[in-house]
Protein backbone atom coordinates (compact mmCIF):
# COMPACT_ATOMS: atom_id res chain seq x y z
CA UNK A 1 0.00 0.00 0.00
CA UNK A 2 2.85 2.35 0.90
CA UNK A 3 4.48 1.75 -2.49
CA UNK A 4 1.16 2.42 -4.21
CA UNK A 5 0.77 5.77 -2.42
CA UNK A 6 4.36 6.72 -3.28
CA UNK A 7 3.63 5.84 -6.91
CA UNK A 8 0.51 7.99 -6.96
CA UNK A 9 2.45 10.90 -5.46
CA UNK A 10 5.13 10.50 -8.11
CA UNK A 11 2.49 10.64 -10.87
CA UNK A 12 0.93 13.75 -9.32
CA UNK A 13 4.38 15.33 -9.12
CA UNK A 14 4.99 14.51 -12.77
CA UNK A 15 1.64 15.95 -13.80
CA UNK A 16 2.35 19.16 -11.90
CA UNK A 17 5.66 19.48 -13.72
CA UNK A 18 3.94 19.28 -17.11
CA UNK A 19 1.06 21.53 -16.17
CA UNK A 20 -0.51 23.53 -18.94
CA UNK A 21 1.27 26.76 -19.72
CA UNK A 22 -0.72 29.92 -20.46
CA UNK A 23 -0.60 30.92 -24.10
CA UNK A 24 -0.63 34.62 -23.20
CA UNK A 25 1.43 35.95 -20.32
CA UNK A 26 3.61 38.99 -19.74
CA UNK A 27 7.04 37.71 -18.66
CA UNK A 28 9.13 40.77 -18.01
CA UNK A 29 12.37 41.80 -16.34
CA UNK A 30 13.62 45.20 -15.21
CA UNK A 31 17.11 46.24 -16.33
CA UNK A 32 18.03 49.30 -14.29
CA UNK A 33 20.68 51.95 -14.82
CA UNK A 34 20.38 53.86 -11.55
CA UNK A 35 22.51 51.33 -9.64
CA UNK A 36 25.51 52.44 -11.69
CA UNK A 37 26.28 48.97 -13.03
CA UNK A 38 27.65 50.35 -16.32
CA UNK A 39 29.68 53.29 -15.06
CA UNK A 40 33.27 52.75 -16.16
CA UNK A 41 32.38 50.16 -18.78
CA UNK A 42 33.35 50.71 -22.38
CA UNK A 43 30.77 50.51 -25.13
CA UNK A 44 31.94 47.00 -26.00
CA UNK A 45 31.83 45.87 -22.35
CA UNK A 46 28.32 47.20 -21.80
CA UNK A 47 27.08 45.59 -25.01
CA UNK A 48 28.72 42.32 -23.97
CA UNK A 49 27.06 42.50 -20.54
CA UNK A 50 23.65 43.24 -22.01
CA UNK A 51 23.99 40.56 -24.69
CA UNK A 52 24.72 37.93 -22.03
CA UNK A 53 21.76 39.12 -19.97
CA UNK A 54 19.36 39.10 -22.91
CA UNK A 55 20.48 35.63 -23.98
CA UNK A 56 19.91 34.31 -20.47
CA UNK A 57 16.53 36.05 -20.17
CA UNK A 58 15.49 34.58 -23.51
CA UNK A 59 16.43 31.07 -22.38
CA UNK A 60 14.31 31.35 -19.25
CA UNK A 61 11.26 32.52 -21.23
CA UNK A 62 11.22 36.30 -20.75
CA UNK A 63 9.22 38.03 -23.49
CA UNK A 64 9.55 41.68 -22.41
CA UNK A 65 12.42 43.83 -21.13
CA UNK A 66 11.81 47.05 -19.21
CA UNK A 67 14.96 49.11 -19.76
CA UNK A 68 15.69 52.22 -17.69
CA UNK A 69 16.47 55.11 -20.04
CA UNK A 70 15.75 58.20 -17.89
CA UNK A 71 16.80 57.90 -14.22
CA UNK A 72 17.07 61.62 -13.36
CA UNK A 73 15.88 63.84 -16.24
CA UNK A 74 18.74 62.50 -18.33
CA UNK A 75 19.00 60.05 -21.21
CA UNK A 76 20.52 56.70 -22.15
CA UNK A 77 19.95 57.70 -25.77
CA UNK A 78 20.84 60.79 -27.85
CA UNK A 79 18.40 63.56 -26.93
CA UNK A 80 18.04 67.22 -27.85
CA UNK A 81 15.98 67.70 -24.69
CA UNK A 82 18.00 66.10 -21.90
CA UNK A 83 21.72 65.39 -21.32
CA UNK A 84 23.41 62.02 -21.55
CA UNK A 85 23.10 60.12 -18.25
CA UNK A 86 26.02 59.85 -15.86
CA UNK A 87 24.80 56.30 -15.20
CA UNK A 88 26.02 55.52 -18.70
CA UNK A 89 29.29 57.46 -18.95
CA UNK A 90 30.08 58.57 -15.39
CA UNK A 91 29.54 62.24 -16.23
CA UNK A 92 26.19 63.82 -17.00
CA UNK A 93 26.17 65.37 -20.46
CA UNK A 94 29.10 63.29 -21.71
CA UNK A 95 28.36 61.12 -24.76
CA UNK A 96 29.56 57.51 -24.81
CA UNK A 97 32.80 56.76 -26.63
CA UNK A 98 32.88 54.92 -28.94
CA UNK A 99 29.52 56.53 -29.68
CA UNK A 100 26.39 54.39 -29.62
CA UNK A 101 22.69 54.59 -28.83
CA UNK A 102 21.86 52.14 -25.99
CA UNK A 103 18.09 52.47 -26.45
CA UNK A 104 18.19 51.72 -30.18
CA UNK A 105 20.64 48.90 -29.60
CA UNK A 106 18.37 47.35 -26.96
CA UNK A 107 15.31 47.65 -29.19
CA UNK A 108 17.12 45.84 -32.00
CA UNK A 109 18.49 43.13 -29.72
CA UNK A 110 15.17 42.53 -27.96
CA UNK A 111 13.17 42.41 -31.18
CA UNK A 112 15.62 39.90 -32.65
CA UNK A 113 14.79 37.70 -29.65
CA UNK A 114 11.04 38.38 -30.02
CA UNK A 115 10.97 40.32 -26.76
CA UNK A 116 9.15 43.59 -26.30
CA UNK A 117 11.20 46.61 -25.21
CA UNK A 118 9.54 49.04 -22.81
CA UNK A 119 11.39 52.32 -22.18
CA UNK A 120 11.40 52.96 -18.43
CA UNK A 121 11.42 56.57 -17.27
CA UNK A 122 11.35 58.20 -13.87
CA UNK A 123 8.89 61.05 -14.37
CA UNK A 124 9.66 63.60 -11.63
CA UNK A 125 13.05 62.79 -10.11
CA UNK A 126 15.51 65.38 -11.40
CA UNK A 127 18.52 64.44 -9.27
CA UNK A 128 19.23 61.32 -7.24
CA UNK A 129 20.91 61.45 -3.83
CA UNK A 130 24.23 60.23 -5.22
CA UNK A 131 24.57 62.76 -8.06
CA UNK A 132 26.71 65.78 -7.19
CA UNK A 133 27.32 67.48 -10.55
CA UNK A 134 24.62 68.31 -13.10
CA UNK A 135 25.12 69.33 -16.72
CA UNK A 136 24.41 72.96 -17.60
CA UNK A 137 21.77 71.69 -20.04
CA UNK A 138 19.90 69.83 -17.29
CA UNK A 139 16.33 71.01 -16.69
CA UNK A 140 17.03 71.86 -13.05
CA UNK A 141 19.89 74.14 -14.10
CA UNK A 142 17.91 75.85 -16.85
CA UNK A 143 14.71 76.20 -14.79
CA UNK A 144 15.63 76.05 -11.09
CA UNK A 145 12.24 77.52 -10.15
CA UNK A 146 10.56 74.33 -11.44
CA UNK A 147 12.19 71.95 -8.96
CA UNK A 148 12.15 71.57 -5.21
CA UNK A 149 14.76 69.98 -2.95
CA UNK A 150 13.79 67.00 -0.83
CA UNK A 151 16.07 64.57 1.02
CA UNK A 152 19.11 65.54 -1.08
CA UNK A 153 17.13 65.02 -4.27
CA UNK A 154 15.74 67.45 -6.80
CA UNK A 155 12.13 66.85 -7.82
CA UNK A 156 10.28 68.36 -10.77
CA UNK A 157 7.32 70.04 -9.09
CA UNK A 158 4.25 67.97 -10.08
CA UNK A 159 1.99 71.00 -9.53
CA UNK A 160 3.40 72.85 -12.52
CA UNK A 161 1.84 72.38 -15.94
CA UNK A 162 5.21 73.34 -17.46
CA UNK A 163 6.69 70.21 -15.90
CA UNK A 164 3.90 67.98 -17.12
CA UNK A 165 4.38 69.39 -20.61
CA UNK A 166 8.12 68.93 -20.32
CA UNK A 167 7.92 65.26 -19.30
CA UNK A 168 5.40 64.60 -22.06
CA UNK A 169 7.76 66.20 -24.58
CA UNK A 170 10.45 63.73 -23.52
CA UNK A 171 8.02 60.82 -23.84
CA UNK A 172 6.80 62.05 -27.23
CA UNK A 173 10.39 62.29 -28.45
CA UNK A 174 11.05 58.66 -27.49
CA UNK A 175 7.82 57.37 -29.02
CA UNK A 176 8.30 59.28 -32.29
CA UNK A 177 11.94 58.32 -32.83
CA UNK A 178 12.06 54.78 -31.49
CA UNK A 179 10.16 51.56 -32.14
CA UNK A 180 9.47 50.97 -28.45
CA UNK A 181 6.67 48.64 -27.44
CA UNK A 182 5.90 50.49 -24.24
CA UNK A 183 6.53 53.50 -22.02
CA UNK A 184 6.91 52.48 -18.40
CA UNK A 185 7.16 54.64 -15.30
CA UNK A 186 7.90 53.52 -11.79
CA UNK A 187 6.84 54.32 -8.22
CA UNK A 188 8.50 57.72 -7.78
CA UNK A 189 5.75 60.33 -7.90
CA UNK A 190 5.89 62.74 -5.01
CA UNK A 191 9.03 61.65 -3.11
CA UNK A 192 9.05 58.88 -0.55
CA UNK A 193 8.58 60.48 2.91
CA UNK A 194 11.78 61.27 4.79
CA UNK A 195 11.96 62.29 8.45
CA UNK A 196 12.29 66.01 8.96
CA UNK A 197 11.62 66.85 5.30
CA UNK A 198 8.72 68.86 3.91
CA UNK A 199 7.55 69.31 0.33
CA UNK A 200 7.91 72.93 -0.69
CA UNK A 201 4.77 73.54 -2.72
CA UNK A 202 3.02 76.23 -0.64
CA UNK A 203 3.24 78.84 -3.39
CA UNK A 204 1.67 76.58 -6.02
CA UNK A 205 -1.10 75.49 -3.65
CA UNK A 206 -1.89 79.08 -2.70
CA UNK A 207 -1.90 80.19 -6.34
CA UNK A 208 -4.18 77.44 -7.65
CA UNK A 209 -5.65 74.89 -5.26
CA UNK A 210 -8.18 73.71 -7.87
CA UNK A 211 -10.91 74.19 -5.28
CA UNK A 212 -9.44 71.42 -3.11
CA UNK A 213 -9.12 72.20 0.58
CA UNK A 214 -7.13 69.05 1.35
CA UNK A 215 -3.44 69.26 0.34
CA UNK A 216 -3.27 65.52 -0.22
CA UNK A 217 -6.22 65.58 -2.62
CA UNK A 218 -4.62 68.51 -4.43
CA UNK A 219 -1.30 66.68 -4.86
CA UNK A 220 -3.08 63.57 -6.11
CA UNK A 221 -4.93 65.76 -8.61
CA UNK A 222 -1.61 67.06 -9.96
CA UNK A 223 -0.31 63.53 -10.51
CA UNK A 224 -3.62 62.46 -12.05
CA UNK A 225 -3.31 65.26 -14.59
CA UNK A 226 0.15 64.02 -15.56
CA UNK A 227 -0.87 60.36 -15.84
CA UNK A 228 -3.78 61.22 -18.11
CA UNK A 229 -1.68 63.58 -20.23
CA UNK A 230 1.19 61.16 -20.77
CA UNK A 231 -1.23 58.39 -21.72
CA UNK A 232 -2.90 60.58 -24.32
CA UNK A 233 0.48 61.80 -25.58
CA UNK A 234 1.69 58.26 -26.28
CA UNK A 235 -1.51 56.99 -27.90
CA UNK A 236 -1.97 60.07 -30.04
CA UNK A 237 1.40 59.32 -31.64
CA UNK A 238 1.36 55.50 -31.76
CA UNK A 239 -1.82 53.81 -30.49
CA UNK A 240 -0.10 50.44 -30.14
CA UNK A 241 2.59 51.62 -27.71
CA UNK A 242 1.57 50.47 -24.24
CA UNK A 243 1.75 52.68 -21.18
CA UNK A 244 2.52 50.89 -17.94
CA UNK A 245 3.07 51.85 -14.32
CA UNK A 246 4.86 50.04 -11.52
CA UNK A 247 3.51 51.43 -8.24
CA UNK A 248 4.55 50.64 -4.69
CA UNK A 249 2.90 47.39 -3.58
CA UNK A 250 0.39 48.85 -1.09
CA UNK A 251 -2.43 51.08 -2.33
CA UNK A 252 -3.94 51.85 1.09
CA UNK A 253 -3.98 50.16 4.46
CA UNK A 254 -7.35 49.00 5.72
CA UNK A 255 -7.05 51.20 8.80
CA UNK A 256 -7.26 54.22 6.47
CA UNK A 257 -9.73 52.80 3.97
CA UNK A 258 -12.26 49.96 4.51
CA UNK A 259 -11.40 48.71 1.02
CA UNK A 260 -7.68 48.78 1.69
CA UNK A 261 -5.47 45.75 2.24
CA UNK A 262 -4.80 44.22 5.64
CA UNK A 263 -1.33 45.72 5.71
CA UNK A 264 0.59 48.28 7.72
CA UNK A 265 3.04 50.07 5.47
CA UNK A 266 3.70 53.06 3.25
CA UNK A 267 0.78 53.77 0.92
CA UNK A 268 0.59 54.91 -2.69
CA UNK A 269 -2.50 57.02 -2.10
CA UNK A 270 -1.58 58.74 1.15
CA UNK A 271 2.21 58.97 1.04
CA UNK A 272 3.16 59.17 -2.65
CA UNK A 273 -0.09 60.85 -3.79
CA UNK A 274 -0.56 58.18 -6.45
CA UNK A 275 -4.18 57.11 -6.96
CA UNK A 276 -3.32 53.99 -8.94
CA UNK A 277 -6.83 52.52 -8.87
CA UNK A 278 -8.21 55.71 -10.41
CA UNK A 279 -5.72 55.38 -13.28
CA UNK A 280 -6.56 51.72 -13.80
CA UNK A 281 -10.32 52.25 -13.68
CA UNK A 282 -10.24 55.35 -15.90
CA UNK A 283 -8.06 53.60 -18.47
CA UNK A 284 -5.10 55.96 -18.10
CA UNK A 285 -2.64 53.06 -18.11
CA UNK A 286 -2.55 49.93 -20.24
CA UNK A 287 -1.00 47.69 -17.61
CA UNK A 288 -0.19 47.82 -13.91
CA UNK A 289 2.74 46.13 -12.10
CA UNK A 290 2.46 46.61 -8.32
CA UNK A 291 5.77 45.90 -6.64
CA UNK A 292 4.74 43.10 -4.28
CA UNK A 293 8.29 42.53 -3.09
CA UNK A 294 7.53 41.01 0.31
CA UNK A 295 7.37 37.37 1.34
CA UNK A 296 4.30 35.30 2.14
CA UNK A 297 3.61 35.84 5.83
CA UNK A 298 5.31 39.24 6.16
CA UNK A 299 3.70 40.90 9.18
CA UNK A 300 3.41 44.37 7.68
CA UNK A 301 2.78 43.45 4.06
CA UNK A 302 1.85 39.83 3.44
CA UNK A 303 2.38 38.80 -0.19
CA UNK A 304 -0.65 36.50 -0.08
CA UNK A 305 -2.88 39.35 1.12
CA UNK A 306 -1.56 41.79 -1.46
CA UNK A 307 -1.71 39.61 -4.59
CA UNK A 308 -5.33 38.79 -3.79
CA UNK A 309 -6.09 42.46 -3.04
CA UNK A 310 -4.74 43.70 -6.38
CA UNK A 311 -6.46 40.81 -8.17
CA UNK A 312 -9.76 41.88 -6.61
CA UNK A 313 -9.54 45.66 -7.08
CA UNK A 314 -7.33 46.30 -10.12
CA UNK A 315 -8.80 44.09 -12.82
CA UNK A 316 -9.83 46.82 -15.25
CA UNK A 317 -6.43 46.71 -16.94
CA UNK A 318 -3.92 43.85 -17.34
CA UNK A 319 -2.33 43.14 -13.96
CA UNK A 320 1.22 41.85 -13.62
CA UNK A 321 3.13 41.26 -10.39
CA UNK A 322 6.49 42.78 -9.59
CA UNK A 323 8.51 39.94 -8.02
CA UNK A 324 11.62 40.34 -5.85
CA UNK A 325 13.71 37.31 -6.82
CA UNK A 326 16.19 37.49 -3.97
CA UNK A 327 13.55 37.77 -1.25
CA UNK A 328 11.47 35.00 -2.83
CA UNK A 329 14.50 32.73 -2.85
CA UNK A 330 15.55 33.72 0.68
CA UNK A 331 12.22 32.44 2.02
CA UNK A 332 12.01 29.48 -0.38
CA UNK A 333 8.65 30.63 -1.75
CA UNK A 334 8.86 30.47 -5.55
CA UNK A 335 6.55 27.48 -5.83
CA UNK A 336 4.07 28.91 -3.31
CA UNK A 337 3.93 32.25 -5.09
CA UNK A 338 3.41 30.63 -8.47
CA UNK A 339 0.50 28.68 -6.97
CA UNK A 340 -1.03 31.99 -5.87
CA UNK A 341 -0.93 33.17 -9.49
CA UNK A 342 -3.25 30.29 -10.35
CA UNK A 343 -5.65 31.45 -7.62
CA UNK A 344 -5.80 34.97 -9.06
CA UNK A 345 -7.44 34.94 -12.51
CA UNK A 346 -6.80 38.63 -13.12
CA UNK A 347 -3.03 38.28 -12.74
CA UNK A 348 -1.64 37.77 -16.24
CA UNK A 349 2.07 38.27 -15.88
CA UNK A 350 5.22 38.88 -13.89
CA UNK A 351 8.05 41.39 -13.95
CA UNK A 352 11.26 40.22 -12.32
CA UNK A 353 13.17 42.49 -9.99
CA UNK A 354 15.73 42.52 -11.15
CA UNK A 355 17.18 41.12 -14.38
CA UNK A 356 20.66 40.41 -13.02
CA UNK A 357 19.26 38.32 -10.15
CA UNK A 358 17.40 36.25 -12.74
CA UNK A 359 20.46 35.98 -14.97
CA UNK A 360 22.61 34.91 -12.01
CA UNK A 361 19.99 32.21 -11.33
CA UNK A 362 19.85 33.08 -7.64
CA UNK A 363 18.58 30.05 -5.75
CA UNK A 364 17.80 28.26 -9.02
CA UNK A 365 14.95 30.71 -9.69
CA UNK A 366 15.64 30.95 -13.43
CA UNK A 367 16.02 27.19 -13.74
CA UNK A 368 12.52 26.74 -12.37
CA UNK A 369 11.17 29.31 -14.82
CA UNK A 370 12.84 27.63 -17.77
CA UNK A 371 12.03 24.05 -16.86
CA UNK A 372 8.63 24.45 -15.29
CA UNK A 373 6.74 27.73 -15.20
CA UNK A 374 7.84 29.34 -18.49
CA UNK A 375 8.63 26.17 -20.37
CA UNK A 376 6.64 27.06 -23.49
CA UNK A 377 6.57 30.37 -25.42
CA UNK A 378 3.92 32.94 -24.53
CA UNK A 379 2.28 35.73 -26.49
CA UNK A 380 1.50 39.06 -24.86
CA UNK A 381 -1.82 39.48 -23.02
CA UNK A 382 -4.60 40.90 -25.16
CA UNK A 383 -5.50 44.58 -24.86
CA UNK A 384 -8.90 44.87 -26.59
CA UNK A 385 -9.40 48.35 -25.10
CA UNK A 386 -6.65 49.50 -27.51
CA UNK A 387 -7.74 47.34 -30.45
CA UNK A 388 -9.52 44.06 -31.11
CA UNK A 389 -8.65 44.01 -34.80
CA UNK A 390 -6.40 41.27 -36.08
CA UNK A 391 -4.40 40.80 -39.27
CA UNK A 392 -5.65 38.60 -42.05
CA UNK A 393 -4.22 35.10 -42.16
CA UNK A 394 -0.93 34.34 -43.96
CA UNK A 395 -1.21 33.55 -47.68
CA UNK A 396 0.23 30.75 -49.82
CA UNK A 397 1.38 28.63 -46.91
CA UNK A 398 3.22 25.55 -48.20
CA UNK A 399 6.14 23.24 -47.54
CA UNK A 400 8.90 23.43 -50.15
CA UNK A 401 12.15 21.53 -50.65
CA UNK A 402 14.83 24.20 -51.08
CA UNK A 403 17.57 21.60 -51.44
CA UNK A 404 18.15 17.94 -50.65
CA UNK A 405 18.66 18.81 -46.99
CA UNK A 406 16.41 21.82 -46.55
CA UNK A 407 12.65 21.51 -46.28
CA UNK A 408 10.99 24.85 -45.55
CA UNK A 409 7.52 25.93 -44.56
CA UNK A 410 7.00 29.31 -46.22
CA UNK A 411 4.21 31.83 -46.66
CA UNK A 412 3.38 35.28 -47.96
CA UNK A 413 2.41 38.13 -45.61
CA UNK A 414 -1.27 39.04 -45.54
CA UNK A 415 -2.30 42.37 -46.97
CA UNK A 416 -2.72 45.03 -44.30
CA UNK A 417 -3.98 48.57 -44.70
CA UNK A 418 -2.94 49.91 -41.29
CA UNK A 419 -1.06 48.94 -38.13
CA UNK A 420 -3.99 46.88 -36.86
CA UNK A 421 -4.11 44.73 -40.01
CA UNK A 422 -0.40 44.62 -40.76
CA UNK A 423 1.42 41.42 -39.76
CA UNK A 424 4.63 41.98 -37.81
CA UNK A 425 5.28 38.42 -36.59
CA UNK A 426 4.05 34.88 -37.14
CA UNK A 427 3.38 31.89 -34.90
CA UNK A 428 4.08 28.37 -36.10
CA UNK A 429 2.38 25.42 -34.36
CA UNK A 430 2.95 21.68 -34.88
CA UNK A 431 0.55 18.79 -34.30
CA UNK A 432 0.94 15.06 -34.83
CA UNK A 433 -1.17 13.34 -37.45
CA UNK A 434 -4.67 12.78 -36.06
CA UNK A 435 -4.13 15.08 -33.09
CA UNK A 436 -6.73 17.78 -32.45
CA UNK A 437 -5.53 21.12 -33.73
CA UNK A 438 -5.83 23.41 -30.71
CA UNK A 439 -3.84 26.61 -31.07
CA UNK A 440 -4.81 27.66 -27.54
CA UNK A 441 -2.37 25.02 -26.32
CA UNK A 442 0.99 26.81 -26.08
CA UNK A 443 2.92 23.54 -25.95
CA UNK A 444 2.40 23.24 -29.72
CA UNK A 445 4.17 26.51 -30.53
CA UNK A 446 7.47 25.75 -32.25
CA UNK A 447 8.45 29.33 -33.04
CA UNK A 448 7.42 32.95 -32.99
CA UNK A 449 9.20 34.65 -35.87
CA UNK A 450 9.25 37.77 -38.02
CA UNK A 451 10.49 35.69 -40.96
CA UNK A 452 8.10 34.37 -43.58
CA UNK A 453 9.54 30.87 -43.43
CA UNK A 454 10.35 28.12 -40.96
CA UNK A 455 12.95 25.41 -41.57
CA UNK A 456 11.28 22.09 -40.88
CA UNK A 457 13.29 19.67 -38.75
CA UNK A 458 14.13 16.78 -41.08
CA UNK A 459 14.01 14.28 -38.25
CA UNK A 460 10.26 14.91 -38.03
CA UNK A 461 9.66 13.73 -41.57
CA UNK A 462 9.41 10.09 -40.55
CA UNK A 463 5.97 11.04 -39.25
CA UNK A 464 3.08 13.01 -40.65
CA UNK A 465 2.44 16.41 -39.11
CA UNK A 466 0.00 19.26 -39.33
CA UNK A 467 1.63 22.67 -39.17
CA UNK A 468 -0.39 25.80 -38.47
CA UNK A 469 0.70 29.36 -39.19
CA UNK A 470 -0.95 32.51 -37.84
CA UNK A 471 -0.09 36.20 -38.19
CA UNK A 472 0.31 38.71 -35.34
CA UNK A 473 -0.01 42.48 -35.40
CA UNK A 474 1.81 44.92 -33.13
CA UNK A 475 -0.48 44.10 -30.19
CA UNK A 476 -0.04 40.39 -30.92
CA UNK A 477 -3.69 40.03 -31.88
CA UNK A 478 -3.71 36.77 -33.82
CA UNK A 479 -5.16 35.99 -37.23
CA UNK A 480 -7.19 32.95 -38.16
CA UNK A 481 -5.00 29.85 -38.60
CA UNK A 482 -3.82 28.26 -41.83
CA UNK A 483 -3.17 24.49 -41.75
CA UNK A 484 -0.68 22.55 -43.86
CA UNK A 485 -0.06 18.81 -43.76
CA UNK A 486 3.63 17.92 -44.02
CA UNK A 487 4.85 14.50 -45.07
CA UNK A 488 7.35 12.87 -47.42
Amino acid sequence: MKRFIIGILAVVCCLSNVMAQPKREFRGAWIQAVNGQWIGQSTAQMQQTLTAQLNALQRMGVNAVIFQVRPECDALYPSNIEPWSRFLTGQQGKAPSPYWDPLQWMIDECHQRHMELHAWINPYRSKTKTTSVLAVSHVSQRFPERVFTYDNQLILNPAMQENRDYICSVVADIVKRYDVDGIHYDDYFYPYPAAGETINDDAEYAANNNGLSNRGDWRRHQVNLFVKQVYETVHDIKPWVKVGVSPFGIYRNQKNDPNGSQTNGLQNYDDLYADVLLWVNNGWVDYNVPQIYWEIGNRAADYNELIHWWNRYAANRPLYVGEDIERTVKFGQQQQKMALYDECPNVSGTVLWYAKAAVDNVGGYATQLQQRYWRTPALQPLMPFISKKMPKKPRKVKAVWMSENEYVLCWTPPKGSDWQREATEYVVYRFRHGEDVDIDDASHIVTITNDTFYRLPLGDLTERWTYVVTALNRLQNESKPVKVKVEL
